[in-house]
């Protein structure tokens, strides 16, 4: 079976990049020979400023894989995959040959569970919502929230 693997550089030797769209190279092997059939280099979407996952997508999708192996996909890539029938496996880390050989199994039947939910990155900034609770913590943020503050805490 033809399958797609995010990685961190050409080779069956090399580690699963953890992101998607943003992985620096996607390997395209075929599962019952180990055969490493292509590695294409994601040079144009490691540096995209938008839309990196979608446009990964229909590649790994165009490339006929029947399943993709990776760390994180997102929410707009994954309906993508979906819709070209590729089973889309999230939290796979590790070499790739230690990712293949986990898929494939003894019993070729695959990883136990399939992405039905795309992957949400943990936040990197200030969403700008203020808060309505009681708390007395020393939070790190930089206080530019929009919101009304009319909570109702009694002490």
């Amino acid at each position: 079976m033809k399958i797609a693997i995010t990685s961190t550089g050409n080779t069956l030797e090399s580690t699963v990049d953890p992101r998607f769209g943003r992985a620096a190279w996607f390997l395209i092997v075929d599962t019952d020979t180990m055969q490493l059939l292509e590695a294409i280099n994601n040079s144009e979407g490691k540096e995209a400023a938008h839309g990196a996952g979608i446009a990964a997508a229909a590649l790994i999708a165009d490339k006929g894989a029947k399943a993709l192996l990776t760390g994180r996909v997102g929410p707009k890539a994954l309906p993508i995959l979906e819709k070209a029938s590729v089973q889309a496996v999230n939290d796979v880390s590790g070499t790739i040959i230690d990712a293949i050989n986990s898929y494939s199994g003894t019993s070729g039947s695959g990883f136990q569970s399939e992405t039905k939910q795309p992957s949400q990155a943990a936040p990197t900034q200030n969403t700008g919502a203020q808060g309505r609770g009681c708390g007395q913590g020393q939070g790190q943020g930089r206080g530019q929230g929009k919101g009304q503050g009319r909570g109702q805490c009694r002490r």
